[in-house]
């Protein structure tokens, strides 16, 4: 019983050890639970699917918390130099397997937003949001102080 108990001590001592090994210094990194208040402020998509935007193609979102909105800026279907502004409602849920859900719809009849998001990664500078229905479908996203195409930020 006792050569039982020092081999299951060893191997939780092992598994210890290899865990804290595996860490690099300086790369702790604190994930958020994913709720209305820890996704609200400003981002920007800086990865869609593996691409960069780096030919001046920009998309903005400010979500807030309070009553669920969001305003996206945005260039992909508009002038480079003149963002479509977009507003909605979104809807997060707790799926028991997948975790954190985000959904949404636009403003102004224009619909449900194409996909459900699985919300992941998510720290205070930024999260990744895959969707549901396509794995290989993955936004990236980096928090922004301000949004630079929005007017009157505060």
């Amino acid at each position: 019983m006792k050569r039982i108990r020092t081999i299951i001590v060893a191997m939780l001592v092992a598994i210890s050890l290899s865990s804290v090994s595996c860490r690099k210094p300086g790369e702790d990194v604190v994930y958020l639970e994913v709720n209305a208040n820890n996704i609200s402020g400003k981002w920007e998509l800086v990865e869609w699917s593996g691409t960069s935007f780096n030919d001046g193609t920009y998309i903005f979102l400010d979500i807030v918390r309070n009553d669920r909105t969001f305003t996206m800026y945005q260039n992909v279907d508009s002038f480079v130099d003149m963002p479509h502004v977009v507003t909605g409602s979104y809807y997060l849920e707790n799926d028991p397997m997948l975790g954190a859900v985000i959904r949404g719809n636009y403003d102004h009849d224009a619909g449900d937003w194409s996909h459900r998001y699985i919300i992941s990664g998510l720290t205070e500078t930024s999260m990744t949001w895959t969707a549901k229905d396509d794995d290989t479908f993955v936004q990236k996203f980096q928090r922004v102080e301000t949004i630079p195409v929005a007017p009157d930020q505060e």
